[in-house]
């Protein structure tokens, strides 16, 4: 039985969904941050054959500047997902060498805000804690997102959303026209859709 109020999902969150192998029904289409965690979670893995694909996509997606919160979204979730060094999963090296000209200009951008975040972690002296506990979940869901939503630094140490929000609310820059403050909000349920 269809559903009548129920949005339908089109445009680019279909269109990811359908490159990555992503079944309707098996992610809220509707939601366009689980999108990006769902396909970002598919797409990392290690010989899926349609990376490129969405890679190519998402380049696509940049031409309209309204698409630009919806791409620095999939390629943070993709940037955390490949920060873990984990064996079934591309390495950050491989994912760039596979973006085009404004997708790799975002991903530094991406690259640069988590820099400047674990900067002012080890400047304010709240102490890491360690990534293993969350990459050892053996719960599929639950691991797509813990992977999605903290990086792994090189020093086997976490930051997540958490410490986004707080170094933007110290007043640390957001990276431009993405804010993990209305990230959180949205997610709470007290933000835009």
């Amino acid at each position: 039985m269809r559903v009548p109020w129920r949005r339908r999902p089109a445009g680019r969150s279909r269109r990811l969904l359908d490159i990555a192998g992503i079944k309707p029904g098996s992610a809220d289409d509707t939601d366009d941050l689980d999108v990006c965690r769902q396909v970002a979670f598919r797409v990392a893995r290690r010989g899926h054959v349609a990376t490129a694909d969405i890679l190519a996509v998402v380049e696509e997606l940049l031409e309209d500047e309204a698409e630009y919160e919806f791409v620095v979204a999939f390629l943070e979730s993709l940037q955390n997902l490949v920060s873990h060094g984990v064996d079934t999963l591309r390495s950050a090296d491989e994912i760039r060498l596979l973006l085009g000209p404004r997708s790799a200009i975002c991903w530094d951008t991406v690259t640069a805000f988590w820099a400047a975040v674990a900067d002012w972690r080890v400047r304010t002296g709240m102490p890491l804690e360690s990534a293993a506990p969350f990459l050892d979940v053996q719960n599929e869901h639950l691991r797509m997102l813990l992977w999605t939503t903290n990086r792994t630094l090189s020093t086997g140490e976490k930051l997540g959303i958490a410490d986004a929000v707080r170094y933007e609310k110290a007043d640390g820059a957001p990276i431009p026209g993405y804010s993990h403050i209305a990230v959180a909000l949205r997610i709470a349920g007290q933000g835009r859709p």
